[in-house]
Order: C-alpha cells, then sequence, then structure tokens
C-alpha cells in the first residue's frame, strides 16, 4: 500500500515527517495522515515523493515491486560514483 511505502523510503532516506513534510512544503500532519493510510498524496506530491526518493511514481504508488533508482539529475561522475557503491556492496555481500 502507498502508506507503507511512502514510510518505509522515509525511514530509510533518514527523515523525519517534519523533514519530510518541509521538504514537499506541507504540514508534518500530511504526512502522518498518508503514512497512516488516512489520506492519499494528490499527483503533485507523488511525484515530489518520486523525485526526493529517487523512485519511480509507480514504486510508490505500488504499480511495481522493484525499485528502480533514478539518476537522471545526476552528473557522469556521480553516475559513476554511485555505481560503484553498488558494486561495492554487492561484491562484500
Amino acid at each position: 500500500m502507498i502508506y507503507d511505502v511512502i514510510k518505509t523510503l522515509r525511514e530509510e532516506a533518514g527523515y523525519s515527517q517534519a523533514q519530510l513534510a518541509k521538504k514537499l512544503d506541507v504540514t508534518r500532519s500530511s504526512v502522518n495522515a498518508w503514512e497512516m493510510g488516512l489520506s492519499t498524496p494528490t499527483t503533485h506530491y507523488v511525484v515530489e515523493l518520486a523525485k526526493i526518493f529517487h523512485v519511480s511514481t509507480d514504486y510508490i504508488l505500488g504499480l511495481e515491486s522493484q525499485r528502480h533508482i533514478v539518476l537522471d539529475n545526476y552528473s557522469k561522475k556521480e553516475i559513476e560514483l554511485i555505481y560503484g557503491l553498488i558494486k561495492y556492496f554487492d561484491d562484500n555481500k
């Protein structure tokens, strides 16, 4: 469910509800309501969440079960560093 995905992504990124709310320019109670399943973020906020967490909107909406990291806004050097980190973690499992 979308509320589980939002909470999991927020916690994995190390954000409090207040910190995420500030990034989105919403109230902390809005983020809390999304995570409790009391309300659903609008399309605008689903897109913003996807950008913040570097995942697809389909992943947030639960239409995709596999997470894909979106690297569109990174430089070539930053992408090389990210792939280097992924390789490091894969090699050290």
